[in-house]
């Protein structure tokens, strides 16, 4: 009989190579806004048990490259400053990327609120241009030049996720979600300041526009090689994550499309 690849796997062919790729380096080439915003409005959307710290923001609009001879893709960004304890962090709320492969990777693993969307970035001299949209709309875009450089950088950070699962009968989650901690190491090399403007548009199902752009912290152009893995150091009560279930699942009914469904 011929091998049936839905098949059962042996041990070896069980490997995570979600795991695996994100462990070695991966490149990119990306702009980075942090700006400041309304404290309130990052305290509204963080699910607890985190808790507000700087009121910052950051987007990033990236092309990542895997080698392999696969094709390079689009990804992006967005979150605020937080804490859980006296640990400190990135909240991720909005993570569009342009392939189905980088989206639920992410999504299963870690619990990263990807979404799959359309992420670009052009270099043209020193022209930058750089935008992320969504299902018909335009969530955010950079325009600029490129400006003095940079030193080069290595950094390790911490991003929040949690890993929500929806009961299938509708009945809120189907378990108290694991928090994850999500641990990325950053070298960036051929940086450039970049002087030029962030948008942010009024987006129904990404709304990053609901957080207003007080004063630009950083504007910048690198290439980065990032690797990350994971850890889940605490289980959260279903209850208190149920109120901000939207931010990771599309309401389409802000489209008037209609209360109960979802897209996932």
């Amino acid at each position: 009989m011929a091998r049936i690849r839905y098949g059962a796997r042996s041990a070896e062919q069980q490997r995570n190579r979600e795991l695996e790729a994100v462990a070695s380096e991966i490149w990119s080439t990306a702009v980075t806004v942090v700006f400041e915003t309304d404290p309130e409005a990052i305290a509204a959307v963080l699910p607890p048990p985190l808790e507000p710290s700087e009121p910052t923001a950051r987007i990033r609009f990236a092309t990542v490259d895997l080698g392999r001879g696969l094709r390079p893709f689009g990804a992006g960004w967005f979150g605020v400053r937080a804490r859980h304890g006296s640990t400190e962090g990135e909240y991720a709320l909005f993570m569009p990327m342009t392939t189905e492969q980088a989206t639920i990777g992410g999504r299963e693993t870690f619990g990263e609120p990807k979404k799959i969307g359309d992420v670009t970035v052009r270099i043209d001299g020193d022209r930058v241009s750089a935008s992320i949209e969504r299902l018909g709309f335009r969530v955010a875009e950079v325009t600029g030049r490129l400006g003095a450089s940079l030193p080069d950088f290595e950094k390790t950070k911490i991003d929040f996720y949690f890993k929500i699962s929806p009961a299938p009968d509708g009945s809120g989650l189907d378990a108290d979600p694991p928090l994850v901690y999500c641990h990325r190491h950053e070298r960036g090399r051929n940086g450039r300041v970049v002087e030029g403007e962030l948008k942010l548009f009024d987006a129904p199902l990404d709304p990053v526009a609901d957080f207003p752009v007080r004063r630009i912290v950083s504007f910048e152009y690198a290439e980065l090689a990032t690797t990350q893995r994971g850890e889940i150091v605490a289980r959260v009560p279903a209850a208190s994550l149920l109120p901000y279930v939207h931010q990771r699942y599309d309401d389409l009914s802000v489209l008037g499309a209609g209360s109960g469904k979802v897209q996932r």
